[in-house]
């Protein structure tokens, strides 16, 4: 279950405390509306700076993304925000970042963002994959798809996995991503893949999204076979997900992700990977 979104001020008046010490005094905290990750999202505004703080209790079942992140962070800072701390206090598992300065991707279909999101997968496929304790793409997508086909998905590249747009800043020329509490291990093409959802959810035709992920080289590697299988496998899991959901983000992305996958079963015997 996602956890229960609350405001920084509900933050105990300790943790808060932890907080001011590093940071200094926080005079004003904005809520992210969006996102499933994080019990406490906020752009923290202070004398000297903005910062932007990820909080799960430590008892919630995602805590672990928190020490995941803390330990990839500083071999993604060219692509991502500055880590400044992690603080443990009084139940809750604390992260400080950089705030960076832009705004959220627009995946529309005549977005001037595309292209810098599709320069932004390419970087991260540059990236060489951190010696950390990953999770593997193919342990990941196992509950959604037959054993035989999860071959497809392995690999030794470093993948973030959430491409929504919540998680993408453009500024200037540059797109930047956030939230790498669930970042993976696996087929080099897998970052892509996971961004088709999301350009369908935003408009976007099936054929048009792939057009978009083929910019990303490392799609090349990608086979039929292995797309049309995530496909399937990203629809299960979007639907285990939304199963119930009257959230509308949610419902977008399980709604998109099944498009894919139909129209990946309509075009599997194709030739080339679109």
């Amino acid at each position: 279950m996602s956890p229960t979104r609350i405001a920084y001020w509900q933050l105990p008046a300790s943790v808060r405390y932890r907080i001011g010490a590093v940071i200094g005094l926080v005079t004003a905290a904005d809520s992210a509306t969006e996102g499933l990750n994080s019990s406490v999202a906020a752009r923290l505004h202070t004398p000297d700076g903005r910062y932007f703080l990820k909080a799960l209790p430590v008892e919630h079942r995602w805590a672990w993304t928190q020490q995941r992140e803390e330990e990839v962070a500083p071999h993604v800072e060219t692509v991502g925000a500055g880590l400044i701390a992690r603080i443990v206090e009084d139940a809750w598992d604390i992260l400080i970042f950089d705030a960076l300065d832009g705004h959220h991707a627009d995946y529309s279909p005549e977005s001037k963002d595309l292209g810098h999101v599709a320069r932004l997968i390419e970087r991260i496929g540059e990236l060489p994959c951190p010696n950390t304790s990953l999770r593997l793409a193919e342990q990941r997508l196992a509950a959604y798809t037959s054993e035989d086909q999860l071959h497809h998905f392995v690999g030794a590249s470093l993948l973030h996995t959430d491409l929504n747009p919540a998680n993408v800043i453009v500024g200037g020329d540059e797109a930047r991503i956030v939230d790498w509490g669930w970042a993976t291990r696996g087929a080099a093409w897998l970052d892509a893949a996971y961004w088709v959802s999301w350009l369908i959810a935003a408009g976007h035709d099936p054929k048009q999204a792939e057009w978009w992920a083929e910019q990303v080289s490392a799609w090349q590697t990608a086979t039929i076979e292995g797309v049309t299988a995530f496909a399937e496998a990203n629809a299960r899991m979007w639907a285990e997900i939304g199963a119930g959901s009257s959230d509308p983000w949610t419902r977008g992305i399980m709604t998109a992700s099944e498009a894919w996958h139909q129209y990946r079963r309509g075009t599997a015997t194709s030739a080339g990977n679109s």
